[in-house]
């Protein structure tokens, strides 16, 4: 995980100086369609709760898209209880898949859940790129594909031109969220954007457009957690807060510091452990919000243990510990390595102790 960085930010009034544009030039012909069907608006509201960044599931042999183990994930996940799911993240492998299968995964996802009886539950679809007019490529696609949300990192390619950098972020997130069909989640992720990591000062600046409508924190920087949710918090007060639809959702990017964050002041977690121990998460959750602190912080520790052998084998090892212990979850898209018995041994046993506790809950 990337060192933890909050320096304040030279933002000035860079927010209140961008012109109004209109992009919709810069996007396919598609946009106008997304964007009524989407009418900028979505009935699935982001609530408190956890959240899970669902995998892609592969052929062993060719490597297609795997739909039925994509829609039977999905159906489990839902079943077991979460709040949310995430399509094109980390865990889902978005950079190894095209435009048209990233499509294929949203739409099967959002399949699934209907048949199933969870048309409630949102679909956040990962629609970062690199410049302004792929990621709302990207975001009009996620809505034709029945996505709620999009969560979008930051450029990063580029990085050492921004100048200033504080300013090309702003008006990078800024002109996707004036753009994009559905609204935008930030993701705050330094290990995949070389080290970028966005300071409290830069989200809660960008959480003033009323499109952004929330931040995944994968930086595990729990004091950047509390200053944008006491922020935002305090600010929606004046307006009737609603706690159980806050209007912007302050989310943990990792299960092992589920606790740590509700204390904080977050509102849940998006995080990869919970393919594998969904009720284990969902639990510690519900016992802290039902005031049951020693009992949360016994299940947050084995939970934490099981999140650490996630953290280590990254997608890779997530995969095989559900192949271990749920009997499916195949491999990686090359050029990611396939596990050896060895190592596929190891992270088995990493999740021994998480998907013993997985069991008793019901």
């Amino acid at each position: 995980m990337a060192p933890h960085i909050d320096v304040p930010s030279s933002t000035g009034n860079f927010v209140g100086n961008l012109d109004a544009l209109s992009l919709r030039s810069a996007t396919s012909p598609r946009f106008d369609e997304a964007r009524a069907q989407g009418d900028g608006e979505t009935s699935r509201s982001l609530i408190p709760g956890v959240y899970v960044p669902t995998l892609c599931f592969f052929d062993p042999k060719t490597e297609d898209i795997d739909v039925d183990a994509i829609a039977s994930h999905t159906v489990r996940l839902a079943q077991a209880g979460v709040t949310g799911i995430a399509t094109q993240g980390s865990n889902g492998e978005a950079v190894h898949l095209t435009h048209s299968e990233r499509r294929l995964v949203t739409a099967t996802t959002r399949s699934a859940l209907n048949r199933a009886g969870f048309s409630h539950i949102p679909v956040i679809v990962g629609c970062g790129a690199q410049s302004v007019r792929e990621t709302i490529e990207f975001c009009c696609e996620a809505a034709e594909a029945g996505g709620d949300y999009a969560l979008v990192l930051p450029p990063s390619y580029y990085a050492t031109l921004f100048a200033p950098s504080s300013g090309t972020i702003l008006r990078y997130f800024t002109e996707v969220a004036d753009a994009s069909p559905i609204p935008i989640i930030i993701y705050n992720y330094p290990g995949a954007v070389n080290g970028l990591d966005l300071s409290s000062d830069i989200i809660l600046s960008l959480a003033q457009h009323p499109r952004i409508v929330g931040v995944k924190l994968t930086c595990g920087n729990t004091g950047k957690l509390n200053r944008i949710a006491s922020t935002m918090r305090n600010t929606a007060t004046k307006n009737s807060h609603d706690s159980s639809k806050p209007d912007f959702l302050v989310l943990a990017g990792s299960a092992d510091f589920t606790l740590q964050s509700l204390i904080a002041g977050g509102h849940g977690i998006l995080a990869g452990l919970v393919n594998i121990a969904p009720k284990a998460c969902i639990r510690t959750f519900e016992l802290y919000k039902e005031g049951k602190m020693a009992e949360a912080q016994r299940m947050q520790e084995v939970v934490s243990q099981g999140d650490w052998t996630a953290i280590r084998g990254g997608v890779v090892g997530v995969k095989s510990g559900l192949q271990s212990w749920m009997g499916y979850g195949g491999f990686t898209r090359s050029p990611l390595p396939r596990p050896t018995g060895e190592q596929s041994k190891a992270w088995k046993e990493g999740y021994r102790e998480l998907m013993a506790l997985e069991k008793t809950l019901l």
